[in-house]
């Protein structure tokens, strides 16, 4: 159901406002690409930072822009379940085709806690729900075990896994059946991923390369295996650059240089400077951007 390449987009921001004008540009260019989904409102677009309005208007907007060309994964979690399953339903009503849902952080939940949040929240809407398994944003995994269980709710379907533990990754796929879409929370473990039965990535990679990404997906796919390492080895580099600090930082200078936003970014991020911004250009020219 869920598999290929999804882009965890980034917000842009002008002037202290979503810069809709830049969105719509970097829809148009994701659907060129063949991206397979668009990912508004999650880490990579600053959820935590958008008001409740600029959240559903952000989404409805997505769905908008997208019109059926590729699947919209709207991030509608928060630490509070009544507030995930608001944003949830709303996301439903705008026309998302499935929800993506973090687990609650800051409140640091025991294994039934998270159970019960994410069954929650699927259990108040018909459209499918992706648990975003994240414990460095979070302070909280989502066990194997836990997972399991929540494999056997009818729509929730699958998993953003960004737990960096390529083990736990594969145990999920192991116990969760074929049928439930294991996606790679990190560019850097998608190839890896794919290697033990996941089905794609949400990446933030995406938001510049994703003809590449994409590329070496469908090499795998095709079972051209040397094909699928060969753009691996090549995206790696730029890949690790992206992550040299905070999630969107890197990507959202990058992106800037590159003319496709403002570098704007909301506090309490802050925009790359000195020696960083220096060894992204570095790695941006090396990959021919």
């Amino acid at each position: 159901m869920f598999q290929g390449l999804y882009v965890a987009i980034v917000t842009p921001f002008k002037n202290g406002r979503i810069d809709e004008d830049a969105y719509a540009k970097l829809i148009e260019m994701q659907a060129a690409a063949g991206t397979d989904g668009i990912v508004p409102a999650g880490t990579t677009g600053e959820s935590p930072t958008l008001t409740p309005e600029e959240h559903e208007r952000f989404i409805e907007l997505t769905v908008k822009l997208v019109n059926k060309r590729m699947k919209v994964m709207a991030g509608t979690g928060s630490n509070s379940t009544a507030e995930a399953v608001e944003y949830t339903r709303a996301a439903e009503a705008a026309g998302a085709d499935a929800a993506l849902v973090v687990n609650p952080y800051y409140n640091k939940p025991t294994q039934r806690g998270l159970y019960e949040h994410f069954k929650a929240v699927a259990e108040s809407v018909k459209i499918p729900v992706i648990v975003y398994n994240i414990q460095g944003r979070t302070a909280v995994n989502v066990s194997t075990e836990t997972m399991a269980k929540l494999s056997k709710i009818p729509n929730i379907k699958g998993v953003k896994e960004a737990s960096g533990d390529l083990s736990q990754m594969t145990d999920v796929v192991r116990v969760c059946g074929p049928d439930f879409d294991v996606l790679s929370g990190d560019d850097a473990l998608t190839l890896p991923l794919l290697a033990v039965g996941g089905k794609g990535v949400v990446s933030v990679a995406g938001n510049i390369i994703p003809k590449d990404i994409k590329a070496m997906i469908d090499a795998f796919n095709a079972g051209d295996m040397a094909k699928a390492r060969e753009l691996n080895n090549r995206i790696f580099p730029l890949v690790k650059t992206l992550f040299i600090e905070t999630n969107p930082i890197p990507l959202k200078a990058a992106m800037a240089e590159l003319g496709m936003i403002s570098p704007e970014i909301r506090l309490p991020m802050t925009r790359l400077e000195g020696e960083n911004l220096e060894k992204l250009k570095k790695a941006m020219k090396e990959y021919g951007l």
